[in-house]
Protein backbone atom coordinates (compact mmCIF):
# COMPACT_ATOMS: atom_id res chain seq x y z
CA UNK A 1 0.00 0.00 0.00
CA UNK A 2 1.19 3.48 -0.82
CA UNK A 3 2.25 5.35 2.26
CA UNK A 4 -0.11 8.36 1.71
CA UNK A 5 -2.66 5.78 1.45
CA UNK A 6 -1.69 3.69 4.20
CA UNK A 7 -1.60 6.69 6.62
CA UNK A 8 -4.83 7.84 5.14
CA UNK A 9 -6.10 4.72 6.40
CA UNK A 10 -4.91 5.00 10.29
CA UNK A 11 -6.21 8.73 10.63
CA UNK A 12 -8.96 9.29 13.31
CA UNK A 13 -9.61 12.87 13.26
CA UNK A 14 -11.46 14.20 16.73
CA UNK A 15 -11.79 17.18 17.85
CA UNK A 16 -10.98 18.85 21.24
CA UNK A 17 -8.98 17.66 24.53
CA UNK A 18 -9.22 14.73 26.35
CA UNK A 19 -13.31 14.61 27.16
CA UNK A 20 -16.31 13.01 28.46
CA UNK A 21 -19.29 12.36 26.04
CA UNK A 22 -22.47 10.42 26.55
CA UNK A 23 -23.02 7.65 23.99
CA UNK A 24 -26.38 5.94 23.98
CA UNK A 25 -26.81 1.91 24.14
CA UNK A 26 -29.56 0.06 23.34
CA UNK A 27 -31.56 0.85 25.97
CA UNK A 28 -31.01 4.75 25.21
CA UNK A 29 -28.91 5.05 28.93
CA UNK A 30 -26.02 7.36 28.54
CA UNK A 31 -23.34 6.08 29.75
CA UNK A 32 -19.99 8.86 30.35
CA UNK A 33 -16.79 7.69 27.86
CA UNK A 34 -13.35 9.08 28.37
CA UNK A 35 -10.69 9.44 25.63
CA UNK A 36 -7.11 10.88 27.09
CA UNK A 37 -3.66 10.90 25.57
CA UNK A 38 -1.59 8.30 26.42
CA UNK A 39 1.30 10.96 26.89
CA UNK A 40 4.30 11.28 26.11
CA UNK A 41 6.12 8.44 27.43
CA UNK A 42 4.53 6.75 23.83
CA UNK A 43 3.41 9.90 21.86
CA UNK A 44 6.47 12.15 19.91
CA UNK A 45 5.95 15.42 18.29
CA UNK A 46 5.50 13.11 14.85
CA UNK A 47 2.82 10.68 14.12
CA UNK A 48 2.63 8.04 16.46
CA UNK A 49 -0.68 5.31 15.91
CA UNK A 50 -1.77 1.82 15.48
CA UNK A 51 -0.97 0.40 18.90
CA UNK A 52 -1.36 -3.44 19.92
CA UNK A 53 -1.75 -4.28 23.33
CA UNK A 54 -1.08 -7.94 25.11
CA UNK A 55 -4.29 -9.21 26.78
CA UNK A 56 -3.98 -7.72 30.38
CA UNK A 57 -2.48 -4.72 28.63
CA UNK A 58 0.94 -4.22 30.19
CA UNK A 59 2.67 -4.18 26.67
CA UNK A 60 2.36 -2.02 23.88
CA UNK A 61 3.38 -2.35 20.06
CA UNK A 62 3.47 0.65 18.40
CA UNK A 63 4.48 2.10 14.66
CA UNK A 64 5.47 5.71 14.88
CA UNK A 65 7.23 7.86 12.17
CA UNK A 66 9.52 10.14 14.56
CA UNK A 67 13.14 10.12 13.20
CA UNK A 68 15.68 7.87 14.26
CA UNK A 69 18.80 7.92 11.95
CA UNK A 70 21.45 10.64 12.09
CA UNK A 71 19.87 11.96 8.51
CA UNK A 72 16.46 11.93 9.43
CA UNK A 73 16.93 13.38 12.89
CA UNK A 74 19.29 16.62 10.87
CA UNK A 75 16.01 16.88 8.88
CA UNK A 76 13.72 16.91 12.09
CA UNK A 77 11.22 15.96 9.67
CA UNK A 78 9.01 12.17 9.83
CA UNK A 79 11.23 8.94 9.88
CA UNK A 80 10.09 5.72 7.84
CA UNK A 81 7.23 3.72 9.36
CA UNK A 82 9.09 1.76 12.74
CA UNK A 83 7.96 -0.50 15.39
CA UNK A 84 8.16 0.70 19.37
CA UNK A 85 7.57 -1.45 22.34
CA UNK A 86 6.45 0.13 25.68
CA UNK A 87 5.74 -1.87 28.91
CA UNK A 88 2.77 -0.46 31.71
CA UNK A 89 4.04 0.15 35.44
CA UNK A 90 0.87 -1.02 37.02
CA UNK A 91 2.65 0.55 40.33
CA UNK A 92 3.39 3.87 39.03
CA UNK A 93 0.53 3.88 36.84
CA UNK A 94 2.15 4.85 33.56
CA UNK A 95 3.99 3.76 30.46
CA UNK A 96 7.44 3.45 30.29
CA UNK A 97 9.42 5.41 27.20
CA UNK A 98 8.47 3.67 24.07
CA UNK A 99 11.79 1.80 22.82
CA UNK A 100 12.61 1.29 19.33
CA UNK A 101 12.97 -2.51 18.45
CA UNK A 102 16.01 -3.99 16.57
CA UNK A 103 16.39 -3.96 12.79
CA UNK A 104 15.35 -7.50 12.95
CA UNK A 105 12.08 -6.09 13.16
CA UNK A 106 12.76 -2.54 11.54
CA UNK A 107 14.29 -3.68 8.63
CA UNK A 108 15.81 -0.66 6.77
CA UNK A 109 14.40 0.69 3.80
CA UNK A 110 11.16 -0.60 4.11
CA UNK A 111 8.19 0.39 5.92
CA UNK A 112 7.55 -1.73 9.28
CA UNK A 113 4.30 -1.59 11.07
CA UNK A 114 3.51 -3.83 14.21
CA UNK A 115 -0.83 -5.31 13.31
CA UNK A 116 -1.15 -8.10 16.24
CA UNK A 117 0.50 -8.96 19.37
CA UNK A 118 -0.78 -12.62 21.13
CA UNK A 119 -2.77 -12.51 24.08
CA UNK A 120 1.07 -13.32 25.57
CA UNK A 121 2.74 -10.68 24.19
CA UNK A 122 5.24 -12.97 23.10
CA UNK A 123 4.29 -13.33 19.00
CA UNK A 124 3.74 -10.35 16.91
CA UNK A 125 2.59 -9.79 13.09
CA UNK A 126 3.65 -7.05 11.39
CA UNK A 127 2.77 -5.38 8.12
CA UNK A 128 5.81 -4.94 5.66
CA UNK A 129 5.36 -3.14 1.98
CA UNK A 130 7.15 -4.01 -0.83
CA UNK A 131 8.94 -2.85 -4.05
CA UNK A 132 5.84 -2.80 -5.74
CA UNK A 133 3.76 -1.32 -3.14
CA UNK A 134 1.86 -4.16 -1.86
CA UNK A 135 2.33 -5.46 1.50
CA UNK A 136 2.17 -9.02 3.18
CA UNK A 137 1.85 -10.11 7.06
CA UNK A 138 5.00 -11.30 8.79
CA UNK A 139 5.57 -13.03 12.35
CA UNK A 140 7.83 -12.68 14.92
CA UNK A 141 8.48 -14.37 18.30
CA UNK A 142 9.82 -13.19 21.48
CA UNK A 143 12.43 -15.82 22.39
CA UNK A 144 13.77 -14.58 26.06
CA UNK A 145 14.35 -10.82 25.72
CA UNK A 146 15.16 -10.64 21.92
CA UNK A 147 12.23 -10.37 18.98
CA UNK A 148 13.05 -13.19 15.84
CA UNK A 149 13.49 -12.28 12.58
CA UNK A 150 10.10 -12.22 11.01
CA UNK A 151 9.14 -14.67 8.93
CA UNK A 152 6.26 -14.10 5.74
CA UNK A 153 3.04 -16.09 6.75
CA UNK A 154 2.99 -18.51 3.71
CA UNK A 155 0.28 -18.53 1.51
CA UNK A 156 -2.95 -19.01 1.58
CA UNK A 157 -2.37 -15.96 4.29
CA UNK A 158 -0.19 -13.89 2.03
CA UNK A 159 -1.41 -13.27 -1.96
CA UNK A 160 -0.26 -11.51 -4.54
CA UNK A 161 -2.78 -9.08 -3.65
CA UNK A 162 -2.40 -6.65 -0.56
CA UNK A 163 -2.89 -8.08 3.01
CA UNK A 164 -2.67 -5.00 5.33
CA UNK A 165 -4.52 -5.93 9.46
CA UNK A 166 -3.96 -8.95 10.72
CA UNK A 167 -5.17 -10.48 14.18
CA UNK A 168 -4.67 -13.91 16.33
CA UNK A 169 -6.88 -15.54 17.86
CA UNK A 170 -6.26 -16.38 21.63
CA UNK A 171 -4.94 -19.65 20.83
CA UNK A 172 -3.32 -18.47 18.37
CA UNK A 173 -4.12 -20.90 15.77
CA UNK A 174 -6.66 -18.43 13.80
CA UNK A 175 -5.54 -15.71 12.46
CA UNK A 176 -7.97 -12.63 11.07
CA UNK A 177 -6.73 -10.79 8.41
CA UNK A 178 -8.03 -7.83 5.48
CA UNK A 179 -6.69 -8.84 1.86
CA UNK A 180 -8.27 -7.37 -1.38
CA UNK A 181 -7.89 -11.13 -2.84
CA UNK A 182 -10.14 -12.41 -5.36
CA UNK A 183 -13.58 -13.99 -4.37
CA UNK A 184 -14.39 -11.66 -1.69
CA UNK A 185 -17.97 -9.11 -1.40
CA UNK A 186 -16.02 -6.28 -2.47
CA UNK A 187 -12.88 -4.06 -2.35
CA UNK A 188 -11.12 -5.37 1.15
CA UNK A 189 -12.33 -8.31 3.16
CA UNK A 190 -12.02 -9.83 6.04
CA UNK A 191 -10.68 -13.38 6.02
CA UNK A 192 -9.68 -16.58 8.44
CA UNK A 193 -7.25 -19.08 8.24
CA UNK A 194 -6.84 -21.67 10.81
CA UNK A 195 -3.59 -23.81 11.36
CA UNK A 196 -3.90 -27.41 12.50
CA UNK A 197 -1.68 -29.10 14.90
CA UNK A 198 1.17 -29.93 11.98
CA UNK A 199 1.61 -26.23 11.76
CA UNK A 200 -0.06 -26.04 7.81
CA UNK A 201 -2.53 -23.55 6.90
CA UNK A 202 -5.95 -24.35 5.91
CA UNK A 203 -7.97 -22.38 2.96
CA UNK A 204 -8.99 -19.18 3.59
CA UNK A 205 -12.81 -18.31 4.42
CA UNK A 206 -14.24 -14.81 4.27
CA UNK A 207 -16.42 -13.57 6.83
CA UNK A 208 -19.39 -13.62 4.85
CA UNK A 209 -21.71 -10.42 3.89
CA UNK A 210 -22.66 -10.43 7.44
CA UNK A 211 -19.54 -9.05 7.93
CA UNK A 212 -18.16 -7.80 4.28
CA UNK A 213 -19.73 -5.11 2.37
CA UNK A 214 -18.50 -4.27 -1.23
CA UNK A 215 -16.90 -1.33 -0.20
CA UNK A 216 -13.82 -1.45 2.52
CA UNK A 217 -13.28 -3.60 5.30
CA UNK A 218 -10.44 -2.90 7.59
CA UNK A 219 -8.54 -3.02 10.89
CA UNK A 220 -9.99 -6.25 11.94
CA UNK A 221 -9.24 -7.10 15.75
CA UNK A 222 -10.44 -10.26 17.96
CA UNK A 223 -11.22 -9.94 21.64
CA UNK A 224 -9.50 -12.45 23.83
CA UNK A 225 -12.34 -13.65 24.79
CA UNK A 226 -12.57 -15.34 21.31
CA UNK A 227 -15.81 -14.11 20.24
CA UNK A 228 -16.27 -10.77 20.03
CA UNK A 229 -14.74 -8.91 16.66
CA UNK A 230 -14.04 -5.22 16.25
CA UNK A 231 -13.19 -3.97 12.67
CA UNK A 232 -13.53 -0.79 10.78
CA UNK A 233 -16.17 -0.46 7.56
CA UNK A 234 -16.38 2.07 4.78
CA UNK A 235 -20.05 -0.06 3.57
CA UNK A 236 -22.15 -0.35 6.84
CA UNK A 237 -23.95 2.41 8.80
CA UNK A 238 -21.92 4.84 9.53
CA UNK A 239 -21.00 8.46 10.74
CA UNK A 240 -18.57 8.72 7.77
CA UNK A 241 -15.35 7.09 6.53
CA UNK A 242 -14.84 4.36 8.23
CA UNK A 243 -16.29 3.98 11.59
CA UNK A 244 -15.49 1.34 14.20
CA UNK A 245 -18.29 -2.12 14.09
CA UNK A 246 -18.75 -4.56 16.49
CA UNK A 247 -19.56 -8.33 16.46
CA UNK A 248 -20.05 -11.32 18.58
CA UNK A 249 -19.95 -15.37 17.69
CA UNK A 250 -22.79 -16.81 18.49
CA UNK A 251 -23.93 -20.29 18.11
CA UNK A 252 -21.24 -20.33 14.75
CA UNK A 253 -22.97 -16.81 13.62
CA UNK A 254 -21.32 -13.32 13.47
CA UNK A 255 -23.90 -10.96 14.97
CA UNK A 256 -25.26 -8.15 12.82
CA UNK A 257 -22.52 -5.66 13.61
CA UNK A 258 -23.22 -2.41 15.85
CA UNK A 259 -21.44 1.06 15.21
CA UNK A 260 -19.87 2.06 18.22
CA UNK A 261 -21.24 5.24 18.09
CA UNK A 262 -19.75 9.43 19.17
CA UNK A 263 -17.66 9.84 20.73
CA UNK A 264 -15.17 7.39 19.04
CA UNK A 265 -16.83 7.29 15.52
CA UNK A 266 -16.58 10.31 14.03
CA UNK A 267 -17.58 11.70 10.34
CA UNK A 268 -13.70 11.23 9.34
CA UNK A 269 -11.56 7.92 9.19
CA UNK A 270 -11.62 5.66 12.39
CA UNK A 271 -9.80 2.84 12.45
CA UNK A 272 -7.39 1.13 14.56
CA UNK A 273 -8.91 -0.30 17.99
CA UNK A 274 -8.01 -2.55 20.39
CA UNK A 275 -9.82 -3.89 23.56
CA UNK A 276 -7.96 -4.95 26.14
CA UNK A 277 -9.42 -8.60 28.10
CA UNK A 278 -11.39 -6.69 30.89
CA UNK A 279 -13.19 -5.30 27.80
CA UNK A 280 -13.03 -2.08 29.84
CA UNK A 281 -10.18 -0.06 27.98
CA UNK A 282 -9.55 0.35 24.55
CA UNK A 283 -6.56 2.19 22.62
CA UNK A 284 -6.78 3.87 19.11
CA UNK A 285 -4.93 6.70 17.24
CA UNK A 286 -5.96 10.16 16.65
CA UNK A 287 -4.83 13.62 14.92
CA UNK A 288 -7.28 15.30 16.87
CA UNK A 289 -6.12 18.61 18.38
CA UNK A 290 -4.14 19.25 21.51
CA UNK A 291 -2.21 16.12 20.69
CA UNK A 292 1.70 16.11 21.05
CA UNK A 293 2.42 15.23 17.32
CA UNK A 294 0.31 15.08 13.66
CA UNK A 295 -1.05 11.45 15.04
CA UNK A 296 -1.11 10.35 18.88
CA UNK A 297 -2.36 7.20 20.83
CA UNK A 298 -5.17 7.31 22.66
CA UNK A 299 -6.91 5.79 25.85
CA UNK A 300 -10.47 5.38 25.52
CA UNK A 301 -12.67 4.12 29.01
CA UNK A 302 -14.79 2.21 29.73
CA UNK A 303 -15.59 0.16 26.55
CA UNK A 304 -18.12 -1.60 28.20
CA UNK A 305 -19.53 -0.30 31.63
CA UNK A 306 -19.66 -3.15 34.20
CA UNK A 307 -18.04 -6.63 34.78
CA UNK A 308 -21.65 -8.08 34.27
CA UNK A 309 -21.39 -6.86 30.68
CA UNK A 310 -17.79 -6.99 29.99
CA UNK A 311 -16.76 -10.11 28.56
CA UNK A 312 -17.10 -13.91 30.15
CA UNK A 313 -13.25 -14.32 30.91
CA UNK A 314 -10.68 -14.47 33.13
CA UNK A 315 -6.65 -14.65 32.46
CA UNK A 316 -4.69 -16.51 34.12
CA UNK A 317 -1.09 -15.54 34.50
CA UNK A 318 2.17 -15.92 35.95
CA UNK A 319 5.23 -17.25 36.07
CA UNK A 320 7.26 -20.61 35.82
CA UNK A 321 10.20 -21.17 38.50
CA UNK A 322 12.40 -23.90 39.69
CA UNK A 323 11.46 -24.92 42.94
CA UNK A 324 14.90 -24.88 44.49
CA UNK A 325 16.94 -22.35 42.97
CA UNK A 326 13.94 -20.06 42.08
CA UNK A 327 15.28 -19.28 38.37
CA UNK A 328 12.77 -18.66 35.77
CA UNK A 329 12.23 -21.32 33.42
CA UNK A 330 11.03 -22.26 29.86
CA UNK A 331 8.44 -24.48 29.78
CA UNK A 332 5.18 -26.05 28.25
CA UNK A 333 2.04 -25.35 29.76
CA UNK A 334 -0.79 -27.25 28.21
CA UNK A 335 -4.86 -26.21 28.78
CA UNK A 336 -7.41 -29.09 28.47
CA UNK A 337 -11.05 -29.35 28.60
CA UNK A 338 -11.74 -31.52 31.26
CA UNK A 339 -14.78 -32.85 30.10
CA UNK A 340 -14.53 -33.07 26.53
CA UNK A 341 -10.71 -34.20 26.79
CA UNK A 342 -9.37 -32.42 24.40
CA UNK A 343 -6.36 -30.03 24.19
CA UNK A 344 -7.71 -26.65 23.62
CA UNK A 345 -4.40 -24.25 24.19
CA UNK A 346 -0.68 -24.60 24.11
CA UNK A 347 1.85 -21.93 24.68
CA UNK A 348 5.23 -21.39 26.53
CA UNK A 349 6.14 -19.68 28.82
CA UNK A 350 9.30 -17.14 28.14
CA UNK A 351 12.68 -18.64 28.69
CA UNK A 352 14.05 -15.17 30.19
CA UNK A 353 11.28 -14.32 32.78
CA UNK A 354 9.18 -17.33 33.16
CA UNK A 355 6.07 -15.41 32.14
CA UNK A 356 3.07 -16.80 31.21
CA UNK A 357 -0.38 -16.11 29.96
CA UNK A 358 -3.67 -17.35 29.02
CA UNK A 359 -7.16 -16.28 28.08
CA UNK A 360 -9.88 -18.91 29.65
CA UNK A 361 -13.50 -18.52 28.62
CA UNK A 362 -15.92 -19.07 31.23
CA UNK A 363 -18.01 -22.14 31.68
CA UNK A 364 -15.59 -25.14 31.51
CA UNK A 365 -13.13 -27.04 33.51
CA UNK A 366 -10.27 -27.03 32.98
CA UNK A 367 -7.01 -28.88 33.34
CA UNK A 368 -3.58 -27.13 33.29
CA UNK A 369 -0.41 -29.19 32.90
CA UNK A 370 2.95 -27.27 32.97
CA UNK A 371 6.31 -29.83 31.86
CA UNK A 372 9.93 -29.04 31.30
CA UNK A 373 12.14 -32.39 31.44
CA UNK A 374 13.90 -33.34 33.90
CA UNK A 375 11.04 -31.87 36.21
CA UNK A 376 7.96 -33.34 37.55
CA UNK A 377 4.74 -32.15 36.07
CA UNK A 378 2.72 -29.30 37.61
CA UNK A 379 -1.09 -30.11 37.64
CA UNK A 380 -3.99 -27.42 38.53
CA UNK A 381 -7.34 -27.32 37.79
CA UNK A 382 -9.69 -24.17 37.35
CA UNK A 383 -13.54 -24.36 37.53
CA UNK A 384 -14.66 -20.92 35.67
CA UNK A 385 -18.79 -20.85 35.89
CA UNK A 386 -20.81 -19.86 32.66
CA UNK A 387 -21.49 -16.67 34.66
CA UNK A 388 -18.36 -15.48 36.13
CA UNK A 389 -17.35 -11.79 34.93
CA UNK A 390 -14.12 -10.66 33.92
CA UNK A 391 -11.22 -11.70 36.85
CA UNK A 392 -7.55 -12.39 36.93
CA UNK A 393 -5.76 -15.15 38.44
CA UNK A 394 -1.70 -14.76 39.09
CA UNK A 395 0.11 -17.76 39.84
CA UNK A 396 3.58 -18.42 40.88
CA UNK A 397 4.46 -22.38 39.22
CA UNK A 398 7.37 -23.96 40.71
CA UNK A 399 8.28 -27.44 39.41
CA UNK A 400 10.28 -30.01 40.63
CA UNK A 401 13.22 -31.42 39.72
CA UNK A 402 12.81 -35.51 38.93
CA UNK A 403 14.67 -37.20 42.19
CA UNK A 404 13.83 -39.91 44.37
CA UNK A 405 11.24 -38.60 47.30
CA UNK A 406 9.52 -36.16 44.63
CA UNK A 407 5.85 -35.81 44.50
CA UNK A 408 3.05 -33.90 43.30
CA UNK A 409 -0.82 -33.72 43.76
CA UNK A 410 -2.49 -34.77 40.75
CA UNK A 411 -5.49 -32.21 40.57
CA UNK A 412 -7.37 -33.40 37.66
CA UNK A 413 -8.35 -36.37 38.74
CA UNK A 414 -11.92 -36.98 39.77
CA UNK A 415 -13.89 -39.35 41.29
CA UNK A 416 -17.62 -40.40 41.26
CA UNK A 417 -19.01 -39.17 44.91
CA UNK A 418 -18.34 -41.78 47.62
CA UNK A 419 -16.94 -43.76 45.30
CA UNK A 420 -13.86 -45.03 43.26
CA UNK A 421 -14.89 -44.83 40.12
CA UNK A 422 -12.53 -42.69 38.07
CA UNK A 423 -14.46 -39.63 36.18
CA UNK A 424 -13.96 -39.21 32.28
CA UNK A 425 -12.54 -35.56 32.97
CA UNK A 426 -9.60 -37.76 34.79
CA UNK A 427 -8.03 -39.10 31.94
CA UNK A 428 -5.83 -36.35 30.09
CA UNK A 429 -4.40 -36.42 33.33
CA UNK A 430 -3.76 -40.06 33.80
CA UNK A 431 -2.16 -39.97 30.29
CA UNK A 432 0.25 -37.28 30.77
CA UNK A 433 1.31 -40.31 33.65
CA UNK A 434 1.03 -42.26 31.02
CA UNK A 435 3.55 -40.03 28.80
CA UNK A 436 5.59 -39.63 31.85
CA UNK A 437 6.79 -43.48 32.71
CA UNK A 438 7.11 -44.21 29.12
CA UNK A 439 9.63 -41.51 29.41
CA UNK A 440 11.53 -42.53 31.98
CA UNK A 441 11.57 -46.48 31.80
CA UNK A 442 12.83 -47.47 35.34
CA UNK A 443 10.72 -44.74 36.95
CA UNK A 444 8.69 -46.44 40.40
CA UNK A 445 5.81 -44.68 42.05
CA UNK A 446 3.67 -44.16 44.08
CA UNK A 447 -0.28 -43.72 43.62
CA UNK A 448 -1.77 -42.38 46.70
CA UNK A 449 -4.94 -41.31 47.97
CA UNK A 450 -6.71 -38.83 50.67
CA UNK A 451 -9.70 -38.07 52.60
CA UNK A 452 -10.83 -35.69 54.45
CA UNK A 453 -12.25 -36.39 58.04
CA UNK A 454 -15.77 -37.52 57.29
CA UNK A 455 -16.32 -40.23 57.77
CA UNK A 456 -14.48 -43.44 59.78
CA UNK A 457 -11.13 -43.68 59.72
CA UNK A 458 -11.51 -47.35 58.47
CA UNK A 459 -14.13 -46.56 55.87
CA UNK A 460 -11.81 -43.95 54.46
CA UNK A 461 -8.70 -45.75 54.39
CA UNK A 462 -10.93 -48.46 52.54
CA UNK A 463 -11.65 -45.94 50.01
CA UNK A 464 -8.46 -43.66 49.82
CA UNK A 465 -7.07 -47.63 48.63
CA UNK A 466 -9.59 -48.07 45.79
CA UNK A 467 -9.52 -45.08 44.87
CA UNK A 468 -5.08 -45.13 44.21
CA UNK A 469 -6.03 -48.67 42.97
CA UNK A 470 -8.09 -47.24 39.92
CA UNK A 471 -5.79 -45.11 38.96
CA UNK A 472 -3.13 -47.88 39.13
CA UNK A 473 -5.00 -50.40 36.97
CA UNK A 474 -5.42 -47.66 34.64
CA UNK A 475 -2.30 -47.07 34.23
CA UNK A 476 -1.86 -51.00 33.75
CA UNK A 477 -4.16 -51.11 31.37
CA UNK A 478 -2.00 -48.79 29.01
CA UNK A 479 0.71 -50.92 29.46
CA UNK A 480 2.72 -49.57 32.58
CA UNK A 481 4.17 -52.40 34.58
CA UNK A 482 2.30 -53.37 37.71
CA UNK A 483 5.71 -53.89 39.08
CA UNK A 484 6.76 -50.07 38.63
CA UNK A 485 3.40 -49.00 40.83
CA UNK A 486 2.46 -49.25 44.22
CA UNK A 487 -1.04 -48.46 45.05
CA UNK A 488 -1.68 -46.60 48.40
CA UNK A 489 -4.84 -45.17 50.87
CA UNK A 490 -3.41 -42.97 53.27
CA UNK A 491 -7.12 -42.36 54.32
CA UNK A 492 -7.12 -38.55 56.55
CA UNK A 493 -4.11 -39.60 57.98
CA UNK A 494 -1.94 -36.68 55.62
CA UNK A 495 -4.37 -33.81 55.98
CA UNK A 496 -2.34 -30.37 54.56
CA UNK A 497 -5.00 -27.78 55.33
CA UNK A 498 -7.31 -27.42 58.41
CA UNK A 499 -11.04 -29.39 58.22
CA UNK A 500 -12.67 -26.41 59.65
CA UNK A 501 -13.55 -25.56 56.27
CA UNK A 502 -14.69 -26.67 52.81
CA UNK A 503 -11.69 -24.98 51.43
CA UNK A 504 -9.27 -26.97 53.63
CA UNK A 505 -11.15 -30.39 53.25
CA UNK A 506 -11.13 -30.14 49.28
CA UNK A 507 -7.36 -29.36 49.24
CA UNK A 508 -7.02 -33.01 52.10
CA UNK A 509 -9.19 -34.87 49.06
CA UNK A 510 -6.68 -35.29 46.71
CA UNK A 511 -4.41 -37.77 44.81
CA UNK A 512 -0.50 -38.03 44.68
CA UNK A 513 2.30 -39.74 42.90
CA UNK A 514 6.14 -40.05 44.83
CA UNK A 515 8.77 -40.98 42.60
CA UNK A 516 10.35 -44.39 44.62
CA UNK A 517 12.77 -44.97 42.33
CA UNK A 518 14.41 -43.43 38.92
Amino acid sequence: MQLSVRLHLLLILITGAAFSQAVKKSSNDPVKVTIKNVGKEINSAFSDFAPVISADGATMILTSRRPVTEKEIKKNKEGMERVFISHYDEKKKKWSVAALLPETINLPGRHNSAIALSNDGQKMLLYRDDENGNGDIWESNLEGENWTAPEKLPAPVNSDDHESSGSLSPDGRTIYFVSARKGGKGGRDIWLCRQDDSGQWSEVENLGSIINTSMDEESVFIHPDGKTLYFSSKGHKSIGGYDIFKTVLEDGNWSVPVNLGAPVNTPDDDVCFVVAADGITGYYSSAKAGGLGEKDIYKVFPVTVSKEKGPKLTLFKGVVIDKDSFTPLESEIEISDNEKNVVVSKIKSNSATGKFLISLPSGKNYGINVKKDGYLFYSDNLTIPDTSAYKEIIKTVPLEKLNVGSKIVLRNIFYDFDKATLRQESISEIERLVLLLNRNPTMKIELSSHTDSKGSDEYNVKLSQARAQSVVDYLISKNISKARLVARGYGESQSIATEDTEEGRQMNRRTEFKILEK
